[in-house]
């Protein structure tokens, strides 16, 4: 996490409204939900607006001047962007506030990599840390400028400290994605067996924090981590479950998405996504209590289309209803007369039948139905 020898990071948050970049938009409050979640202490927040990111600063000269004063008066250890910086930016950042500076997704990066549990999740979080160090090499680094001297395999004449690192970092990347290779054969003659068998698999997704883990537990009873506090879980896991008027279904537990989640995680998690792509139902499982609901609906939406997974059926499960005034379970049926959204309290076990039952609708008409 952002601590160094059981110090806390004082840490400066800075985001910035871009307003001619719907795209890049990210959430301050998420954003101070991340800076917790890695442990850090937040002592200031700085905020401002602008229509394009500057091409050297990204927040301008200005900006990074004012951040610069802030890190000095609060005696700041790390500025953390709620946005994607190029290596230059945070070099030039980093020159101009002195201090080490860390954009969005090193920040999630940071978070994932002291989740991870397993030993897959651990190699993934590892080969995504690599792949980014690589274009960071030269942060501050002075020495990895000078030339050194090789014989053989320690490196020609001339190779400087910068390309001999960068060359090591390769290979390091090069071993990891074999090692990840054999786990993505491992699942797949695994997804091959469950067809064999004719048994469903049926994906948990969502917007981090909705609740997902303690739904998976309600269901299988099952003993998963699950806390109220982003990226609580990472690693996939998978349960047997009966369902009534059905037979046996494997329900998987997966990582949470977030408003434009790092291209680096998406690419280094695929082997563990791909699970979701080969499902053949998507319980799709949204905060009811939220406000922004609808928008987290469409990032997870946006996440599962860059995996190619946007064509798997969906059922929304609208959890937290104990949050809502006046809600009870329910069960919303679409034209085809097919369950489309549940209402449910995962927390307080309200709806659970109701979502078993619409479980076993929903797969028995699919096996009913070719095609689907």
């Amino acid at each position: 996490m952002l601590q160094v020898q059981n110090k806390i990071n004082r840490v400066i948050l800075v985001h910035l409204e871009l307003t001619k970049l719907e795209d890049c938009a990210n959430d301050l409050d998420e954003f101070k939900l991340l800076a917790n979640a890695a442990g850090a202490k937040i002592v200031s927040i700085i905020t401002g607006k602008r229509e394009t990111p500057d091409a050297k600063f990204f927040i301008g000269s200005g900006k990074a001047a004012e951040i610069r004063e802030e890190v000095q008066l609060k005696n700041a250890d790390l500025v953390i962007f709620n946005h994607t910086l190029t290596p230059a930016q945070e070099r030039n950042l980093e020159g101009i506030i002195q201090c080490r500076v860390l954009d969005r997704t090193g920040l999630i990066l940071d978070i994932f990599a002291c989740r991870a549990r397993s030993f897959e999740g651990k190699l993934q979080i590892e080969l995504a840390r690599l792949q980014r160090l690589s274009t960071r090499l030269i942060r501050g680094w002075m020495h990895l400028e000078r030339q050194r001297g090789g014989i053989g395999l320690r490196g020609g004449p001339g190779e400087t400290q910068l390309e001999s690192d960068r060359r090591v970092i390769r290979k390091k990347v090069d071993t990891l994605k074999k090692r990840l290779e054999k786990v993505r054969a491992q699942r797949e003659q695994s997804r091959r067996s469950r067809k064999r068998s004719l048994t469903p698999l049926v994906a948990i997704v969502g917007y981090t924090n909705t609740g997902k883990s303690t739904l998976f537990n309600r269901l299988t009873k099952a003993n998963v981590y699950a806390a109220d506090k982003l990226f609580a879980t990472l690693d996939p896991t998978l349960r047997r479950i009966y369902l009534n008027g059905f037979g046996m279904a494997i329900l998987a537990d997966t990582v949470g998405f977030v408003r434009n989640l790092p291209h680096e995680l998406v690419e280094a998690f695929y082997a563990t996504l791909e699970e979701t792509r080969e499902a053949d139902l998507l319980l799709h499982v949204v905060d009811a209590s939220d406000d922004e609901h609808l928008a987290k609906i469409t990032a997870v939406n946006a996440v599962l289309e860059k995996i190619n997974a946007n064509k798997v059926p969906q059922l929304l499960v609208y959890n937290k209803i104990d949050l809502l005034p006046n809600s009870e379970p329910r069960v919303d049926f679409d034209s085809k007369q097919l369950p489309h959204r549940v209402w449910i309290s995962a927390t307080n076990n309200q709806g659970i039948d109701l979502l078993l039952a619409a479980l076993a609708n929903i797969l028995s008409f699919k096996a009913t139905t070719p095609g689907l």
